[in-house]
């Protein structure tokens, strides 16, 4: 974490999902600044529905009973796991629009992490759909997991994919 930051589009450009870190832990503090950067993601109703929870010994204990024990390996991968949610609004408009902004929070934490020089992967396992990995992960009846993130020294550089041409994805209409 003592190289400089990146700028905004070398970030965007550059960060990807990596699933093999270093094994030091991202500190509280590191974690609290990415908290806090991700939280200026736009929403529009100001609701600040995302939620972020970082997972310790005992909840990862507790994930890991609550799951397969083939997927349990998969939890050792990063040696910081974060809890992503958003609180489910009751009406539907502005549950959609929550969740829209919870996972550009989230994304907003990844390129943060990227950003510090930090490797991070957001997957949502199945233990935070079942009824006891969502308790184990401290989730409320009103949230839905958006997924783990998992956070950790870079240990390898992952292969740049090819990107469709803007063409292909851009209209502009009259």
């Amino acid at each position: 974490m003592s190289t400089p930051p990146l700028g905004l589009e070398e970030a965007l450009r550059t960060r990807r999902t990596h699933k093999a870190y270093g094994t030091e832990p991202v500190p509280a503090e590191v974690v609290t600044e990415l908290v806090e950067l991700a939280a200026w993601a736009p929403n529009h109703h100001l609701t600040e529905p995302w939620r972020f929870r970082v997972v310790g010994p005992e909840t990862l204990a507790a994930l890991k009973a609550a799951g397969p024990a083939d997927a349990a390996k998969k939890l050792d991968r990063a040696p910081t796991l974060i809890v992503a949610s958003v609180v489910v609004d009751p009406d539907p408009r502005v549950a959609e629009e929550d969740r829209d902004a919870a996972a550009a929070a989230v994304y907003g934490l990844l390129l943060a992490a990227h950003a510090r020089g930090l490797a991070g992967y957001w997957r949502t396992p199945a233990v935070l759909l079942d009824p006891a990995g969502r308790a184990a992960a401290g989730l409320g009846d009103d949230e839905a997991a958006l997924g783990l993130i998992h956070l950790g020294p870079l240990r390898q550089d992952v292969r740049v994919p090819d990107r469709r041409p803007v063409g292909e994805i851009l209209e502009f209409l009259a």
